[in-house]
């Protein structure tokens, strides 16, 4: 899907967008270089846009951060 030296996105932490750049493909597992990190991830889990990442990212209720113990 993907070739060494395509730049490609993927979701961290299921909570932002990271952009990298794929540096090499065995199989469906990808090597890919972000920020002087690197970091092999299946396929799946990698989007050839921004947009398309960020529409992938998990909704969050607003007040969810505040937790159980919270009175709304």
């Amino acid at each position: 899907m993907f070739k060494p030296g395509q730049t490609v996105y993927f979701i961290a932490n299921n909570s932002h967008v990271v952009q990298a750049t794929v540096i090499k493909v065995s199989g469906n597992l990808y090597t890919l270089r972000f920020d002087g990190k690197g970091i092999r991830l299946k396929g799946h889990r990698l989007f050839a846009t921004k947009e398309e990442a960020e529409a992938q990212l998990p909704k969050r209720d607003p007040l969810s951060r505040y937790g159980p113990y919270w009175d709304h």
